[in-house]
C-alpha cells in the first residue's frame, strides 16, 4: 500500500465512513512498519459531501467525466489559438448538466442525497475542472476534499479574444496571440486566497451550520419535552382528583358498612332476647300444662 492507493480507497467511501476508515488505513501501514505512510494516511482531510459527489463521478461515470474533461481541454485549446468555441461550450453545458444529474443519483443511492449547495458545488467543481486543468487531473483521480471553483471564466464562455483580421501583420497577429497566452495563464493561476485560508473558512462554514443545527434540534427537543411534561402534569392532576375522589367514596362507604354493621349487632341481640324470651314462654306452657 503506498498513499495514492490509499487515498483512492480513501476518498471512495461515503464521509461518515471516513474517519473509521483512515484510522484503519493507518493502523495498517503503522502494522506494515511504515510510519510515515501512516502519518500521511492520517493527515488526508475529510470530503465535503460534493467533493465526495464528484469522487463517485471519477469511479462510477468515468466515461462520462472523461468526455467532460476532454471538452474542456479543447476548449483551453481554442481559447489558446483564438478559435471559437460556440458548440463547444454548448456540449460542455450537455455534459455538466447530464453529471450533475448522475453525482445526484449516486449519492442518493449511497444513501446521503445532495441539497441544493452541494449540487450547485458539484457543478461549479465541473466547471473549474474544464478550465483549469490542475482541476481536471484533481477531479480524475477522484481524490477531492473540498468543492473547486474558477473566477477566471463564467458560464457563458471563455471569452476569447476574436479572430485576428486579415489586414493585421504577423507580427500584429503574434503580438495577439502572446496576450491570449498570458490571459490563459493568469486565468489558470490559483485564486489569491490561500488554500488554508478557504479550507479554514469551509471549515468554519460547516460548523456554524452544524451549530445552528445542533441548536434547531435543541429547541425542538425541548419544545416536545416541554409538552411532555406539561401533559403529565395534566395527567397527574387528572388522577390526583380521581383517587381524591375514591378516597370519599372509599370512607362513605366504610361509615355505610359501620352504620351496617350497628344495626346488625342491634338486631341479633333483639334477635337473642326474642328467642330467649319464646324459650321462656314455651317452658312456662310445658309447666302449665302438667
Amino acid at each position: 500500500m503506498d498513499l495514492s492507493s490509499a487515498a483512492r480507497e480513501l476518498y471512495g467511501v461515503a464521509p461518515p465512513e471516513f474517519v473509521a476508515t483512515r484510522k484503519d488505513l493507518a493502523q495498517q501501514a503503522k502494522e506494515a512498519g511504515d510510519a510515515g505512510l501512516a502519518k500521511e494516511i492520517g493527515a488526508l482531510r475529510r470530503p465535503t459531501v460534493s467533493a465526495w459527489a464528484v469522487n463517485l463521478l471519477s469511479r462510477q461515470a468515468a466515461e462520462e467525466l472523461g468526455q467532460l474533461l476532454d471538452v474542456g481541454a479543447d476548449m483551453r485549446a481554442a481559447w489558446a489559438s483564438g478559435g471559437h468555441i460556440g458548440e463547444l461550450e454548448q456540449r460542455r453545458s450537455e455534459l455538466i448538466a447530464q453529471l450533475v444529474r448522475t453525482a445526484g443519483r449516486l449519492a442518493s443511492e449511497a444513501g446521503h442525497p445532495l441539497r441544493d449547495p452541494a449540487v450547485r458545488e458539484v457543478e461549479d467543481t465541473l466547471q473549474a475542472a474544464t478550465v483549469d486543468e490542475d482541476v481536471a487531473e484533481e477531479v480524475q483521480e477522484g481524490r477531492l476534499a473540498q468543492p473547486r471553483s474558477h473566477s477566471g471564466f463564467g458560464t457563458a464562455g471563455f471569452g476569447f479574444p476574436a479572430v485576428p483580421s486579415p489586414k493585421r501583420t504577423d507580427r500584429t497577429a503574434d503580438t495577439e496571440r502572446a496576450k491570449s497566452a498570458k490571459t490563459a495563464k493568469a486565468a489558470k493561476s490559483p485564486k489569491p486566497e490561500p488554500e488554508q485560508a478557504r479550507e479554514a473558512d469551509e471549515l468554519a462554514r460547516r460548523r456554524a451550520e452544524k451549530a445552528r443545527r445542533l441548536a434547531r434540534e435543541a429547541e425542538k427537543a425541548l419544545s416536545q419535552r416541554k409538552d411532555e411534561l406539561n401533559r403529565a402534569k395534566r395527567e397527574l392532576n387528572e388522577i390526583t382528583d380521581a383517587v381524591t375522589g375514591l378516597r370519599r367514596e372509599l370512607e362513605a362507604a366504610v361509615s355505610r358498612q359501620e352504620a351496617a354493621q350497628r344495626k346488625l349487632d342491634k338486631a341479633e341481640r333483639a334477635h337473642e332476647r326474642a328467642a330467649g324470651a319464646a324459650e321462656e314462654a314455651r317452658r312456662e306452657a310445658a309447666a302449665a300444662q302438667i
